[in-house]
């Protein structure tokens, strides 16, 4: 008997699969990796178990960082596996492969990635042949178990996905091709003159990056201007009400900032305010009703915007929060949709909606959703239903299942989509709009009055936003008016100028950013004219998120509050393509073309041929432009630091590669200069400055050696004496040197707590927390202790904080951004004391899996005094030693108190009543003293009591150090 193979995108959405086919369909078995009934084998990937890669033979493994190989433009590609979900490949692989299969039904998420996800995984299955078993396609919009039964009664021919899967294809062709050889041929570029700065291009990320580049160039460049508004006060028989000046004959001209209420002398806006006040004016009037539809339904891009501006969630989060309600919970429809349209036959199902979240027992949602039911709101309407304005999927709207065990951060989401979908239904706000006049010749006033008549879909957000009017905090519009009789004269109460400043364009937030990305760096604001821009933009809405989380990890860009700022790294790039003439690279607009010919092949309007030869050709230029380029630096935009040479006094300036001495005013420079950027890591300017100033900056992290290793290192700017100038080098913080010389240690910070060995203080020291005692000191000259721990452990910086709680409790918190030595990947672990084995270790948290019978427990000691030896010696990577596992705090037998103790009424009142060891009860406290901000802010060491920890302390404040005291007291006994 044959069979079905249907493969998804991932384990939750087979499940869900098996869920909805087995009432029609049969029981399914349960096995490893897949489920099997009579009738159907369900699998799943975990995303993408499949890469392409160049062809063997065009494949460069030693030398590819230079211009010699470049381009590569395989004329087809491979196929490897990716390494982490081998096995869950060949799992996938072996079903696929089953004689009794005979027929694939692609499940995976319905769009460009979930298509290629699939049809990778088809040809590797293939081998050298292909697999030569015919496709269906599973089209989901919605998961629950009706459209997923739906969607099997309606399955989509080979023939119909063809274009998709061109599309899908070309464009993980035309990103390897940009990426790979501009990558490399950039990072050639770049190092040319000694060491490896990896500098990463690609399709679509450096052209997102330039818009964020532009944008800070404008910010920097802007000079503000002085301008004045005068403001005045009028009163009436009726009561007083406010208006601003402005010239009724003002037309938009070249000066960009130029408006109809400003004047550019304090002058000029003294006299008009001196010609006006204390005079009477005459009344003109205009009043006139005006509707405010509601915004249209979500899409992804705009839902995360949203999100962006509401509650700060990044654009991943709010991908990550969507994904999570389509897939697990069930409640909204697909997210990664570009279309904020539903199909015209959609009316019904819009009421089953209205009515199940009428029924939800969600009581901020559900009366008006019954209000809307009550008075027949949902209807057919263009703005809604349009099939032309739907593509792969349609908007994102709430399913018919209502959710339940949200975490807080999804209930916010759903509220947003909910409230949204409502919202189009439900009637326009309707407003009297009022501009009124007040002239006192020649000069006239404007004072705009907007009145709320009926809020309509406003609504639903409440009274506080129907009440609210936009712009009704400036004083001239958007308050209720006072009345004016006809003909009435009002007085001139109050004139004053104000005098304002001009401000630069704001910097890009998540939520502006993808805006932006959404119409290729276009300022777009009508909803109707952005949905034309659509396929124009850069990337798509499901990658949208990815592509700027990509920019901050290459620390292209970085997060300060809600704004985006790009990096001394991303101007040096941006630089270097507008210098070699790289257009497409700089261009957001001519991305957004390459993105408009993808979703013309989707719709079988561009061949998949013509396509891939404009990026190879774009690919080909780019190469050459970087290897031909022969000109000693790249022309730009460039600073002048502050800080004097350290050689001569002169002047330092920046060019493309280096900050140099170009000499006093009259002389030429004495030679001095540094490189932006040592071991692949860019200053910024003020770093760049405070190293001239100080001689001296860091601990610095980013830098990498020219194996690839990632490294953590001061910069020192020293006086070389056989070249009789200053030269940079890195400083590891080799605390030996001082120790071996005798040189007397002299601390200043404050003590981080008791030394686990001798007792002593603990300070800082270098790049290493000491104890007093193991160090040369006026009071002990000759060390007597031995206990070291580095501030930078494995690339993990460990605060001051950090070591306070290792010295008090025993450990720190549990840090995440350790790097392995050997695999280079980052992991998790506590930094212990080991008395066994005297010194800091790693323990990690207890495995969620049990381990194999007869295997050893492994642990890693850390080698806490050497944080930087890999760095030292050219910065190669020294594996850290293994510590017997006897000796970890992971392996040893746990002590009696870790059983816990009954907290006291007092304590439980603070940490909660579970029977806890004192550590955690640290821990716990700690966490309640940082959520409430009981530190002294003069004091970080000194912890102000509440009322809940007066009970405790006994008294109004305590020390830190004294918690694990104050502590054990309140621990059934300990």
């Amino acid at each position: 008997m044959t069979k079905t193979l249907v493969i998804a995108e991932k384990p939750s959405v087979a499940q869900d699969i098996v869920r909805a086919l087995t009432p029609v369909a049969g029981k399914f078995d349960k096995h490893e990796d897949h489920f099997e009934n009579d009738r159907y084998v369900v699998t799943s990937a975990v995303g993408h178990l499949v890469e392409i890669q160049a062809p063997e033979e065009f494949d460069v493994k030693r030398g590819k960082w230079s211009f010699a190989h470049l381009p590569v433009i395989p004329p087809y590609f491979d196929l490897k596996p990716v390494d982490k979900t081998k096995t869950r490949l060949n799992a996938v692989v072996k079903q696929a492969k089953r004689k009794d299969v005979t027929q694939l039904i692609n499940a995976c998420d319905a769009g460009r990635e979930g298509e290629l996800i699939f049809r990778l995984i088809e040809q590797y299955a293939g081998g050298a042949k292909p697999l030569g078993k015919p496709v269906k396609r599973l089209w989901l919009q919605s998961m629950t178990p009706q459209a997923i039964r739906d969607g099997f009664d309606a399955l989509r021919t080979e023939q119909q996905m063809a274009g998709l899967a061109s599309a899908a294809r070309s464009r993980s062709e035309a990103d390897w091709l940009v990426g790979i050889n501009g990558t490399r041929a950039m990072t050639a570029f770049n190092s040319r003159d000694g060491g490896f700065f990896l500098t990463t291009v690609g399709r679509v990320q450096t052209p997102t990056l330039s818009l964020v580049v532009e944008r800070e160039e404008k910010i920097r460049k802007f000079i503000s201007r002085d301008y004045w508004e005068i403001h005045a006060t009028f009163g009436a028989q009726a009561g007083e009400y406010p208006a601003k000046w402005f010239d009724p004959k003002w037309k938009k001209g070249e000066d960009v900032e130029a408006r109809a209420d400003r004047v550019w002398s304090a002058a000029e806006a003294q006299a008009i305010a001196n010609a006006v006040r204390g005079k009477k004016a005459t009344v003109t009037e205009e009043s006139k009703p005006t509707t405010q539809a509601s915004p249209l339904l979500f899409d992804l891009t705009s839902l995360q915007r949203e999100a962006n501006g509401k509650f700060g969630f990044s654009a991943k989060t709010t991908l990550a929060l969507a994904q999570s309600l389509y897939e697990r919970h069930k409640a909204l429809t697909y997210p990664r949709t570009d279309s904020r349209a539903l199909p015209e036959d959609y009316l019904p199902v819009a009421k089953q909606t209205f009515e199940m979240l009428a029924d939800s027992g969600m009581r901020h949602l559900a009366p008006h959703a019954l209000t809307a039911l009550n008075n027949n709101y949902i209807r057919p309407s263009k703005r809604i239903f349009d099939n032309s304005k739907v593509s792969d999927h349609f908007a994102i709207i709430p399913t018919l299942q209502a959710p339940s065990g949200l975490s807080e951060a999804e209930q916010k989401l759903y509220d947003l989509v909910v409230r949204r979908f409502m919202a189009v239904f439900f009637p326009s706000a309707e407003y009297t709009v009022t501009t009124r006049i007040s002239t006192v010749a020649p000069h006239s006033f404007k004072t705009e009055g907007k009145v709320l008549v009926k809020p309509g879909w406003l609504a639903i957000y409440g009274k506080e936003a129907a009440e609210e009017v936009e712009g009704g905090k400036d004083g001239d519009k958007g308050q209720n008016l006072v009345p004016v009789k006809p003909g009435e004269m009002v007085n001139t109460l109050q004139v004053d100028p104000k005098g304002l400043k001009t401000k630069p364009p704001a910097r890009y937030s998540e939520a502006t950013l993808l805006g932006a990305m959404e119409s290729a760096g276009k300022q777009i604001d009508d909803d109707e004219l952005r949905e034309a821009m659509q396929e124009k933009g850069l990337g798509t809405p499901a990658t949208r998120a990815a592509i700027i989380e990509g920019l901050l990890t290459e620390k292209y860009m970085l997060r300060e509050g809600r704004e985006i700022i790009p990096t001394a790294k991303a101007f040096q790039l941006m630089t270097l393509l507008r210098g070699l003439e790289v257009e497409e690279l700089c261009r957001a607009d001519l991305t957004g073309e390459w993105e408009f010919k993808l979703s013309q092949m989707e719709k079988g309007l561009l061949s998949r041929e013509s396509f891939m030869a404009e990026i190879a050709a774009m690919t080909e230029r780019m190469v050459k432009k970087a290897k031909e380029y022969d000109r000693d630096t790249i022309p730009g935009d460039y600073a002048t630091l502050e800080s004097p040479c350290p050689n001569c006094g002169g002047v330092v300036k920046e060019n493309y590669r280096r900050f140099a001495c170009v000499g006093k005013p009259g002389s030429e420079g004495c030679g001095f200069s540094f490189g932006k950027s040592p071991a692949g890591r860019t200053f910024e300017t003020a770093e760049a400055n405070a190293l001239l100033r100080d001689k001296k900056i860091g601990p610095l992290e980013g830098f990498r050696s020219k194996a690839g290793w990632p490294f953590t290192s001061e910069i020192v700017i020293k006086y070389d004496d056989e070249a009789h100038n200053y030269k940079l080098e890195f400083d590891f913080g080799d605390d030996k040197k001082g120790e071996e010389s005798g040189e007397i240690v002299e601390f200043e910070d404050a003590s981080l707590g008791a030394c686990p060995i001798c007792g002593s203080e603990v300070h800082e020291h270098g790049s290493n927390y000491v104890c007093s005692k193991a160090v040369p000191t006026a009071a002990q000259p000759t060390p007597s202790c031995t206990f070291k721990s580095g501030k930078i452990i494995l690339q993990q910086p460990v605060e001051r904080e950090q070591m306070t709680k290792l010295l008090d409790t025993g450990k720190t918190d549990l840090l995440d951004k350790f790097v392995s030595m050997r695999t280079r990947r980052a992991f998790k672990a506590h930094l212990a004391w080991d008395k066994e084995a005297g010194k800091v270790n790693f323990e990690f948290a207890p495995s969620k899996f049990p381990p194999r019978p007869g295997a050893a427990a492994k642990t890693i000691a850390a080698k806490a005094g050497k944080t930087s030896a890999a760095a030292k010696k050219s910065a190669k990577p020294a594996a850290a030693k293994k510590a017997p596992a006897t000796k970890t705090a992971a392996t040893k037998a746990p002590r009696k108190a870790a059983a816990g103790k009954a907290p006291s009424a007092a304590l439980a009142a603070v940490i909660g009543n579970e029977p806890v060891a004192r550590p955690e009860a640290v821990k716990k406290m700690w966490e309640y003293i940082k959520a409430h901000n009981l530190q002294d802010p003069k004091d970080k060491r000194t912890i102000v009591a509440d009322d809940k920890l007066r009970a405790v302390f006994g008294k109004d404040s305590a020390g830190m150090f004294e918690l694990a005291g104050i502590l054990g007291n309140h621990l059934g006994g300990e």
